[in-house]
């Protein structure tokens, strides 16, 4: 009987793990060691006022503002086992110590000692495990005793067991905690009181207790629940009894909905709802950083933390997005969902999958589909499978190929017993015949690609091609062969584009925006609210998907989901966003896919399952931005790094002009990270653009007056905050008033002495320039007496030429009358001599000696070479008249041919004449007398 029970139970648990195997669960974050910079273990967690997540860890306390973590050391460097945080109080408990945290002026925690400051006397290896603030007392809970805490009168006493001391809980307003193998106790007026020493109690460890009606429903470690009443424990009855007597429990909370989670050392968590139901089980396998979980809190935004043994999760469990992992790699990437005859239909890269909706059960492979499904389309109650291999018509779990066409990108309906298909090579038609469908024929005339296309009137067919473009297809009315075909030049091809119709629209879809058919011109217009669709800044794909039954047009990008819809009162069409990251379907650019499930949740396809978003609870909650701290780096003491206080505004010197303001707003979605913006006024006076980092650094700020300002947006709601910070930056010292007074009266002294000197400069200047004038004036006169000069020795000159002329002519005369007179006497003489004749032969000697000639030649001599006779007489003093006269005729450069008429000689008797007169002048032998004489 034991043996059937034991299959039975083994059995009961196989169904329920099997069930969980096809769950979908909420999104998780998953912080590991190398993120948070802690160590692996984490044994409690709890937050502040402000939303901050404190994290007990082997290493300190952590703190998680939603931006950042950071690390707190314990003060004695042992391990955190518990913390407790009370409005903006944090109390840590660790070996041999208990305090509290504040936050201090620059935005860090600083550690006070309780235990330091109450002279606590410890017990040997006294560890704090647990801490439990209520109203004026804090309770420190350690293995051997609980320390009471009174913050009000700082008052101080201990509750010790007799044993050990396991947990200490709440419920109902008071404390509970177990004293090992004696009983359960409640603590009341600083005294711990049993309550029961059921076997139950005493044999078994207590995970937690909750109110139960009245009751004290008690969870343990090995054997469930049990609710005590009386002293006597009662076995909790309930569905989850199969799975949780099999775990070993670690911890338990109990959450808003009622509902309890319990952490496992092995397997994950279960969620249990107060009717005792499983709702869900998540371990490793399905998505958790680690099966054994050492704590559980559940924070304001009702975000599930779990501190593991290796690592910190938390559970966004009101998150409007569910998701369904294939750890096993069994469906591959989702291409196509579908819901028909309440079944869920995913059509992946390695088959078309199965399961009955809104149950756990795992997905089942339809066999004869394994390959690729591009597509699934539901077409008067018919679903039709678009696959790489042809075409099917699934029923059930059984699919029957109608095509064997290859690769069925699309499928239309034309009429009742007719569709067409878009495949790798064209267009092809399928009819039903005799209620069996089947292929009819190909559309002959095209034979590109046609992943997207649409029927438009007139026998018109619209196919798209990412990179040949947009073709307008005319067929005949049986739709046998393309009668003609163009292709629309006016939008842009590109990669990723895409054709749909919604609501008898026909649009075509690029990076640059939607645009619509023109159905009078037949040509695509852009639409501007469409075109809101596609984000330029974060684009991946131009995919659109409409969605018949909901009227939603849906786009894609790498942060959000965004669709059109229409107002139900207003009627008006509206684009909404919806956050999500590109993460979740990285790998699926171009094939990206949503589909209705029901009211308002849509599955999206993800390469590694699919994700379901539920519209209704996309909630806008209101959430708060601050600054958490202000570091300044002063680049004149090697660039040392202080921080600043928040509280008040600062004046900074002028070398501390590097700013870093960290910032945070304490969200933790998965899928709704915050974003920031922020601004700088009086330097970066526009905001910037929207990043997901929480810090910024302004660096070498010139001097002035700065106000920070720094926002975040959640979904789509921007904080209700404007966080704020302004401080100024102080002038360099070169600037500074001093030395401004000091420039001043220095540029007075310089204005001063410059215009001294100026003015000096210019009356020498002035000077200079009168004397440059005078002098000029002077050359000028100069130039003019030179110029008179030049005028009178160019008189003289030609004066002396008209001398030298005259006496030139007068030579020539005299030579010529002197010859004339010498021929006439000559002829004279050679006739018969009588006394007439001698007369007339005196005569003409007389004119040949006479001196007139001579004194008429000689003052025109003096005229043309004024002193020349003198200048030579006083050189030689014994020169005759006659001799003088050679020189003068010698002077003109006359030969003694010449000579010899005017002194009435012979030619010979002038070289005689020539011979004394270089003796008289005591020539040289190799002088030539001729060129003496002219030298002189």
């Amino acid at each position: 009987m034991l043996h059937i029970k034991q299959i039975l139970i083994c059995f009961l648990f196989g169904c329920v793990t099997f069930i969980f195997q096809g769950q979908e669960r909420p999104p998780i974050n998953i912080f590991l060691p190398e993120h948070y910079g802690g160590d692996s273990q984490n044994w409690s967690v709890s937050q502040s006022s402000d939303k901050y997540i404190y994290v007990a860890n082997n290493k300190g306390l952590l703190e998680f503002n939603g931006s950042a973590w950071n690390l707190y050391k314990s003060p004695n460097q042992t391990i955190v086992r518990a913390v407790s945080a009370l409005d903006s109080i944090v109390y840590t408990g660790s070996y041999r110590e208990f305090g509290y945290w504040l936050r201090n002026k620059v935005g860090f925690l600083e550690y006070t000692s309780l235990s330091d400051k109450l002279n606590v006397s410890f017990f040997e290896d006294e560890e704090f495990w647990n801490i439990k603030p209520y109203d004026d007392w804090v309770l420190f809970q350690s293995l051997n005793r609980i320390h009471v805490y009174n913050k009000n009168t700082n008052s101080y006493n201990t509750i010790t067991s007799k044993t050990n001391i396991s947990r200490i809980f709440e419920a109902g307003n008071i404390f509970y905690y177990q004293d090992i193998e004696d009983g359960l106790y409640k603590i009341e007026r600083g005294n711990g009181f049993l309550v029961s020493n059921h076997e139950v109690i005493t044999n078994n460890i207590i995970v937690n207790i909750y109110d139960y009606d009245g009751k004290l429903l008690v969870l343990t470690q090995d054997e469930g629940f049990y609710v005590l009443d009386n002293n006597e424990a009662i076995k909790w009855n309930i569905p989850a009894n199969n799975v949780i007597e099999n775990v070993s429990v670690f911890s338990s909370i109990k959450l808003h909905d009622n509902s309890y989670l319990l952490g496992t050392i092995s397997d994950g968590i279960i969620n249990i709802s107060n009717q005792g139901v499983v709702n869900y089980q998540i371990n490793k396998e399905k998505g958790l950083g680690n099966n054994t979980v050492l704590s559980l809190y559940e924070d304001i935004d009702n975000n599930i933390w779990l501190g593991l043994d290796n690592g910190i999760n938390c559970l966004n469990t009101v998150s409007p997005y569910r998701f369904y992992y294939d750890t096993n790699g069994k469906l591959g990437s989702v291409h196509a969902s579908i819901i028909h005859n309440n079944n869920l239909y995913l059509g992946t890269n390695q088959g078309l999958f199965f399961k009955e909706l809104n149950k756990g059960d795992e997905f089942q492979f339809i066999d004869g589909t394994q390959g690729q499904v591009w597509c699934l389309e539901e077409i008067r109650n018919e679903l039709f499978c678009g696959h790489n291999t042809g075409t099917f018509v699934i029923e059930g779990n059984k699919a029957k190929q109608i095509s064997k066409v290859q690769g069925t990108w699309k499928i239309r309906s034309i009429d009742e017993n007719t569709i067409i298909q878009g495949n790798y090579k064209g267009l092809n038609i399928l009819q039903r015949v005799n209620g069996v469908w089947g292929f009819r024929n190909k559309v002959e005339g095209f034979n590109i690609s046609s992943r997207y296309f649409e029927l438009a009137d007139n026998n018109e067919i619209f196919v798209n091609h990412e990179y040949k473009g947009v073709f307008r297809l005319k067929t005949d009315e049986q739709l046998h062969n393309v009668i003609s075909f163009y292709k629309d030049s006016l939008v842009q091809k590109g990669k990723y584009s895409s054709l749909v119709k919604h609501n008898n629209n026909i649009l075509y879809t690029n990076s640059k925006g939607v645009f619509k058919l023109d159905k009078v011109n037949r040509n695509f217009k852009k639409d501007t609210l469409l075109s809101g669709l596609i984000s330029a800044n974060d684009f991946i794909s131009a995919k659109l998907v409409s969605e018949p039954g909901t009227n939603k047009l849906w786009s894609f990008s790498s942060n959000r989901l965004s669709y059109l819809a229409i107002g139900e009162l207003s009627g008006v069409k509206k684009i909404h966003h919806v956050p999500f990251s590109l993460s979740y379907i990285n790998g699926l650019a171009g094939y990206e896919n949503i589909s209705h499930i029901n009211d308002e949740q849509f599955l999206i396809g993800t390469p590694s399952g699919y994700a379901i978003l539920d519209l209704n609870k996309l909630a806008e909650n209101e959430h708060q931005i601050r600054i958490n701290n202000i570091k300044v780096i002063d680049h004149s003491k090697e660039d040392i790094a202080t921080f600043v206080k928040l509280s008040t505004d600062k004046e900074f010197s002028n070398s501390e002009n590097s700013v870093q303001f960290s910032y945070s707003s304490p969200v933790f979605s998965a899928v709704q990270a915050p974003l920031y913006q922020y601004k700088l006024e009086g330097y970066y006076n526009s905001w910037s653009d929207w990043t997901n980092k929480g810090d910024v650094v302004f660096e070498n700020l010139p001097y002035g007056n700065y106000l920070f300002k720094v926002r975040a947006k959640i979904a789509n709601r921007v904080t209700d905050n404007i966080a704020e910070y302004s401080f100024t930056i102080q002038r360099p010292w070169y600037l500074s008033n001093k030395a401004l007074i000091l420039y001043a009266v220095g540029l007075w002294v310089f204005s001063v002495f410059m215009h001294n000197l100026y003015k000096g400069y210019y009356k020498r200047q002035r000077e200079r320039l009168l004397q440059k004038s005078a002098r000029e004036l002077e050359l000028k006169e100069l130039e003019n007496k030179q110029q008179l000069m030049r005028f009178r020795n160019e008189k003289l000159r030609e004066d002396i030429d008209n001398k030298n002329r005259e006496l030139g002519v007068s030579t020539m005369n005299l030579i010529k009358k002197n010859e004339f007179l010498n021929a006439i006497k000559k002829e004279l003489q050679d006739l018969e001599k009588d006394k007439d004749l001698k007369k007339v032969i005196r005569i003409i000697d007389r004119n040949l000696n006479n001196n007139d000639d001579w004194n008429l030649f000689q003052e025109a001599f003096n005229n043309a070479d004024k002193d020349f006779l003198k200048k030579i007489k006083e050189l030689h003093p014994s020169l005759t008249s006659n001799d003088l006269r050679l020189c003068a005729y010698l002077r003109l450069n006359l030969s003694s041919k010449e000579i010899a008429p005017l002194l009435n000689i012979s030619p010979r008797s002038v070289e005689v004449k020539r011979y004394r007169l270089r003796k008289k002048m005591e020539l040289p032998h190799e002088s030539n007398l001729s060129d003496y004489i002219l030298e002189v």
